[in-house]
């Protein structure tokens, strides 16, 4: 029963990364549904928000549903698809003196996220540790936007074009039952890799199962952005809240 211990411990040694004066805060939120049609089979459909920059900013909106197969005992496949609504950052370029050439304002635009998910436990005592691996396609389509030219002391039309990403996420998560507690204290860090690791997220926190029906879940997390991320994101702390009814 001490590799458990171990791998605990490690988990919640992860959370002890020196903080940047840079770093950013945020909250994120979800609340979602879901209903289980036979012993087999499950969908369910998620709502989520996100703030920035210190609290002060929408950083995105998203909807997504998804079904789940458990295929055995400790295996279990999923697949879904999420809309995204995202608030992107203003952006400026500059001349070679360090003036300013052009603005673009925060501007939102839409991303379509695919995604399919094996998540594999096993159950040592009264810790669960599983390890979920998610491939997930981000597309975010072309968009035109405004930008200002301060050389010409104008407005001017500029084409953010399509892209589409790629990512595997692997995910490995530790979940501890007290005796006669309808809290259980969970720890978990996820790897982001596009031909090369992005971004790592940890998380440490507690579901909470109110009921039979009402889950709720709280944690604090921190994402580290490496530098081959192509997202523009930036480390964030974060506080995470989500609800879920299952019916």
């Amino acid at each position: 029963m001490r590799i458990y211990k171990k791998i605990i411990a490690l988990l919640l040694c992860a959370f002890f990364i020196p903080a940047n004066a840079e770093d950013d805060f945020g909250i994120w939120t979800s609340i979602g549904v879901q209903k289980k049609i036979d012993k087999h089979w499950s969908v369910g459909l998620e709502g989520g928000l996100r703030t920035r920059d210190n609290v002060s900013t929408t950083d995105r909106w998203d909807i997504g549903i998804a079904g789940e197969y458990k295929v055995a005992r400790w295996l279990r496949a999923s697949a879904g698809y999420t809309l995204l609504y995202d608030n992107n950052d203003e952006k400026f370029t500059y001349h070679k003196d360090g003036s300013t050439n052009k603005w673009t304002p925060s501007y939102w635009g839409i991303r379509h996220r695919f995604s399919v998910s094996l998540t594999g436990c096993v159950d040592m005592g009264r810790v669960t540790l599983s390890l979920r691996e998610r491939w997930q396609y981000t597309y975010r389509p072309e968009k035109t936007v405004e930008r200002y030219d301060y050389d010409d002391l104008a407005w001017e039309d500029k084409t953010v074009h399509g892209k589409g990403k790629n990512v595997l996420r692997s995910r490995l998560k530790g979940v501890y039952s007290i005796p006669k507690c309808s809290v259980d204290p969970f720890a978990e860090v996820e790897l982001f890799n596009s031909w090369s690791l992005q971004k790592t997220r940890f998380r440490v926190g507690a579901d909470w199962k109110i009921s039979k029906h009402h889950g709720l879940s709280v944690a604090y997390g921190y994402q580290y952005v490496g530098s081959d991320d192509d997202d523009e994101d930036v480390n964030t702390h974060f506080i995470s809240i989500g609800y879920e009814y299952k019916f």
